[in-house]
């Protein structure tokens, strides 16, 4: 934004001649101009005639500060800063401080990176739903490091057969598992016990979806099986009917198998290898939008009004209001395009194919024009990557190989967000081609690895062996909690031996304390020249 005062040239040109008089020792400046309302604040000057001026003055009530704005305004300013640099704004004064610490700021970066909790405290059991937006932001980016540290790894034993698909309802502390044994199981996260399942079903299920309302399974007979949460009830779904009825239904038009299943807060959405993707109303359950594509539909992510869905090798990429195609990424890998990831705002996707490649895609411009440019590419596997899961700023692949990669992608999406609105291109020619590999990889698992879901400081699989893996990071936060208390200490008794040092020697000098060392060690010297302490010599000299 741009700020014009009357007579701009003239004022420049003015102020030049200030600045070379007073560089020649002159003392005054004689400026006669029209008016000029330059600071126009009580008690300063407001406007320039034929008067002296002293050019010191003239210099000082030019001189205009961030601050002078309206709060307003530097609020809007602020909003297209990244965490970071808030954080060094926040250190320039108390004005700049108070505004950069707003709830509003703070807010919309946490939705950015993570979207908006479901409970305000998304940090566990015993936190304050009193803290800010700023300090839920910076503990949730504390806690993404962890993935780097040690974990303990659970298995969990109860499938008969391969588990297909897994998902992790974070907000509920829960497990969905299920697979070709046609049984959904329910896990409790924290100590990894069984809790319930369902009935056998009748096919296989591929895909599984839920939240705190709704709990969707896909099989491979072309029905989607549903639960709907339980008020009450501890574990939110009663998957075997038998403690409240009409919670369960079934829903059937796919005429193939479902492989991928999603919600949002209103609809359904299901993949299936009929070359379709279905979006469902959640309430009434009826079908209210049918997306054709021209190969088996291998995987979908929604996000607000668009959903995007993996068919054969291609991407596409819907307005959901709508049904028309926004935009098509064609051939994204050699052979089928399995996998498929997105980031909180939609602008960044993520595939995983046949070829065992992992894509990093992003889409800029507006809706009916949508651009999508390839970021980067990752080749960590050495068979097909079967799935992905992203939470900032982690991307976790599960492959054929039997093999987990857990990629930082926090390099590639560190942009500045007053771009993001303008929707241009925010990665560079060098982030393309200084792309990271993957900061770690998990091994010693059996083959095909089916299926992976991140979250709540842990990361779950299941595959052909028949058994769900969970990585459990959170104890790695508690030792990386007392290791920064144990440093502060450190810290803290170092300052303090430092402001003793000072103090000493700001009250005597360096002579006190020779002295005072002096007094506490007293050495004696005889007459052969040889020095002993007021103990005598070291038994090691006698000898």
């Amino acid at each position: 934004m741009a700020f014009e005062c009357q007579k701009s040239t003239e004022v420049s040109k003015s102020l030049a001649i200030c600045i070379e008089k007073s560089n020649s020792n002159t003392e005054h400046l004689e400026i006669s101009e029209s008016p000029l309302d330059c600071y126009p604040k009580k008690g300063i000057l407001s406007s320039l005639s034929s008067k002296q001026l002293s050019c010191n003055d003239f210099l000082l009530n030019c001189r205009r500060s961030i601050t002078d704005l309206p709060p307003a305004l530097i609020s809007e300013i602020l909003s297209c800063l990244d965490p970071q640099e808030l954080g060094i704004v926040s250190c320039v004064s108390r004005v700049l401080n108070s505004l950069a610490t707003e709830n509003c700021v703070w807010k919309e970066v946490y939705s950015e990176r993570w979207g908006l909790p479901i409970v305000l405290s998304p940090l566990g059991a015993g936190v304050s739903n009193e803290k800010s937006w700023k300090e839920l932001f910076v503990e949730r980016e504390y806690r993404s490091k962890i993935f780097l540290s040690r974990y303990s790894i659970d298995t969990l034993h109860g499938h008969t057969e391969a588990v297909r698909t897994v998902s992790l309802l974070a907000s509920a502390k829960i497990i969905f598992t299920s697979g070709y044994d046609m049984i959904v199981r329910m896990w409790d996260m924290e100590d990894g016990l069984y809790i319930a399942s369902s009935r056998p079903l009748g096919c296989t299920i591929r895909a599984v979806a839920a939240d705190t309302k709704l709990l969707v399974a896909g099989g491979t007979d072309g029905f989607i099986q549903g639960w709907r949460a339980v008020e009450g009830l501890k574990h939110l779904f009663d998957l075997k009917g038998s403690e409240v009825p009409n919670t369960e239904f079934r829903i059937w038009e796919h005429e193939g198998p479902i492989t991928s299943l999603a919600l949002d807060p209103t609809r359904i959405y299901s993949g299936s290898w009929d070359m379709t993707v279905r979006i469902w109303d959640r309430s009434s359950l009826e079908c209210i939008k049918i997306l054709r594509h021209g190969d088996w539909v291998w995987s979908l992510v929604p996000h607000d009004t668009t959903v995007a869905s993996t068919s054969g090798s291609d991407v596409y990429v819907w307005d959901t209001n709508s049904g028309t195609l926004l935009t098509v990424i064609h051939s994204a890998h050699v052979g089928n395009t399995y996998s498929l990831a997105r980031s909180h705002t939609g602008d960044f996707i993520f595939t995983g194919g046949e070829d065992g490649a992992m894509h990093m895609f992003e889409i800029t411009g507006p809706k009916p024009e949508a651009n999508v440019f390839k970021v980067a590419t990752w080749m960590p596997h050495s068979g097909p990557v079967y799935s992905l899961a992203f939470e900032f700023p982690w991307l976790v692949s599960a492959s054929s190989d039997g093999r987990l990669s857990l990629v930082d992608v926090r390099k590639l999406l560190r942009t500045n967000r007053c771009s993001l609105r303008k929707n241009v291109s925010r990665v560079t020619d060098m982030d393309r081609n200084n792309v990271e590999p993957p900061q770690r990889m998990l091994h010693g698992f059996g083959p095909n690895l089916f299926s992976v879901d991140v979250g709540a400081d842990r990361i779950v699989c299941g595959g052909e062996e028949g058994v769900v893996r969970i990585w459990n990071f959170s104890k790695a936060l508690e030792r990386e909690r007392t290791a920064r208390a144990m440093r502060g200490i450190r810290l803290e008794n170092r300052m303090r031996r430092r402001r003793l040092q000072i103090e000493m020697s700001s009250k005597g000098g360096r002579t006190d304390q020779c002295s005072v060392a002096a007094k506490k060690n007293p050495m004696h010297v005889d007459k052969s020249g040889v020095w002993r302490n007021k103990h005598g010599m070291s038994g090691k000299l006698k000898a």
